[in-house]
């Protein structure tokens, strides 16, 4: 797979489109990262407003995630990935014309809902690539579409200082982000004209009932609603955060209309979790065995994704910040000094799902990347101004590759716990990844960076004891097909005409 992927036909041709599609929502996201400090000074901001900013570009992302999963399971990944990059030139120019700290915390509230991308293009991975080479292909997908981040780092700078003559000789911070959302919706539609949803002939599976996401016993269903409110939690933390005195966004009066209606908003999430699993909750629907699947799993995956993808999150939204104060540099040099962390995504997602792949154990890997994502940000938690540069790169630099190895990992198991609501399972991952910025950002507005990097290291330590003792191998993690493909296949031999499985179009191509 590592020679053929450098083709750009059939199968690798729709891993190249779709790793492009996420890099470019990943650029639109991170936009603001690295003008973080000159927009304070052009509009005036607090330092705690330009914190906040940072958790408001999480905080829709949350609930953006799940829905764009369930609609993602329905309408299929062309036509929602399609969407949501045309989406992204909203947000974009939005940010772009802002003047204020009202009208930026909109725009990035906005553009937390194109981070959601992300989701999309595992489902359409997944149905591409067979389970045994499912964590190479999801880690070159979330790995170099991750690298995004670095490509907003690195290259937005550049671009705001070189046509700063456009902007009356200031850094043309507008240009440069709202040329990312433009460059987003062309794209959207390129995409849309580009790829498709499965192999030719092969049927894309859709969950029985929509609305919310399908469990197969009465245990999972209240483990569910565990996890529901726990992104609840979340985005109540941040509208606490916006109304704080310092941030003057929401008064006391505000806060609590937001919290009533996030409560409400949990409500409804629960009644419809009724409607599509009531069945199995009372008693009335008996999933057969090969049909089942654990909440319990997808919640260990959760917590995987908030200490792995929620510390990558934080880390780069408050490196170029935290460089440029700790070392006294220039604005653009920290910022292209903190992109070394999502420089890494190009090799260390691809590792950690080829490592997953080949190491014959999708658990321990997930384990021991785990670990190493505690270890090395308790490591950067000494960081401090009498070292030297290089070494703190180093030290960030290590804490990357464990983290972003680690998200290649967790999303070697995500599509494998049941295909059809690939999606939605995604979504849920994919969302407590955002609980984890949220809650880290959180965590370094109220303190500052060595606290963050202890938190983030006590909190991937746990989770590499509970997947240690907790996390089961997913059945099928290294079969050549899906579970119940094969007899699909079998069935094509014998009557032709009956469309297409991808494990009979894979073979073609070879």
């Amino acid at each position: 797979m590592l020679l053929e992927m450098w083709s750009l036909k059939g199968r690798y041709k729709i891993l190249h489109f779709t790793w492009f599609a996420f890099f470019l929502t990943f650029v639109c996201w991170f936009n603001f990262a690295p003008f973080a400090t000159t927009i304070g000074k052009d509009l005036h901001l607090e330092e705690a407003q330009i914190k906040t900013l940072l958790i408001c570009n999480l905080a829709l992302t949350i609930p953006a995630r799940i829905i764009i999963g369930m609609l993602l399971d329905k309408f299929g990944p062309r036509i929602t990935y399609s969407f949501l990059l045309m989406f992204a030139v909203v947000p974009c120019l939005a940010t772009a014309m802002s003047q204020n700290f009202t009208e930026l915390v909109i725009s990035r509230l906005l553009m937390g809902i194109v981070g959601a991308g992300f989701v999309v293009g595992i489902r359409m991975v997944s149905e591409w690539f067979p389970p045994k080479e499912i964590g190479l292909a999801e880690g070159i997908y979330g790995g170099w579409g991750n690298f995004g981040a670095f490509g907003a780092e690195f290259a937005l700078p550049t671009i705001a200082i070189s046509t700063a003559f456009l902007g009356g000789g200031a850094t043309n911070w507008r240009l440069a982000i709202a040329l990312t959302g433009i460059i987003a919706a062309l794209y959207g539609w390129v995409y849309y004209n580009n790829v498709q949803d499965t192999p030719p002939g092969a049927t894309y599976k859709k969950p029985k009932k929509a609305g919310a996401l399908e469990v197969t016993s009465a245990r999972s269903y209240y483990a569910m609603l565990v996890s529901n409110f726990g992104l609840i939690f979340a985005l109540g933390l941040l509208a606490w955060r916006l109304a704080q005195p310092k941030i003057h966004f929401l008064n006391s009066d505000g806060l609590l209309i937001v919290w009533f209606l996030l409560g409400w908003l949990f409500v409804y999430q629960t009644i419809k979790a009724w409607h599509v699993n009531k069945d199995v909750v009372e008693g009335k629907k008996i999933y057969a065995p090969s049909e089942r699947y654990q909440f319990r799993q997808v919640a260990i995956l959760e917590l995987c994704y908030i200490v792995t993808f929620g510390s990558e999150l934080a880390a780069v939204s408050m490196l170029p910040a935290f460089f440029e104060k700790t070392f006294a540099l220039e604005h653009v040099t920290a910022a292209m000094i903190a992109a070394t962390y999502p420089f890494l995504n190009l090799v260390s997602r691809p590792s950690g799902g080829l490592i997953s792949d080949k190491l014959g154990s999708r658990k321990w890997t997930m384990t021991i990347l785990a670990g190493g994502v505690g270890v090395s940000y308790l490591m950067a938690h000494f960081i401090n101004s009498s070292w030297s540069i290089p070494m703190a790169i180093g030290i960030t630099m290590l804490s990357a590759y464990f983290a972003q190895a680690g998200c290649g990992s967790t999303y070697a198991i995500v599509p494998l716990i049941k295909k059809e609501v690939t999606g939605q399972i995604s979504g849920n991952v994919g969302a407590y990844g955002n609980f984890g910025g949220v809650v880290f950002l959180t965590v370094f507005s109220l303190t500052d960076a060595p606290t963050l990097f202890t938190t983030m290291g006590v909190a991937a330590l746990v989770c590499a004891f509970l997947c240690a003792f907790f996390l089961k191998e997913p059945k099928g993690s290294f079969a050549a097909h899906y579970e119940g493909e094969a007899e699909e296949a079998k069935v094509e031999k014998v009557t032709p005409t009956i469309p297409k499985t991808w494990l009979a179009y894979e073979q073609e191509q070879e």
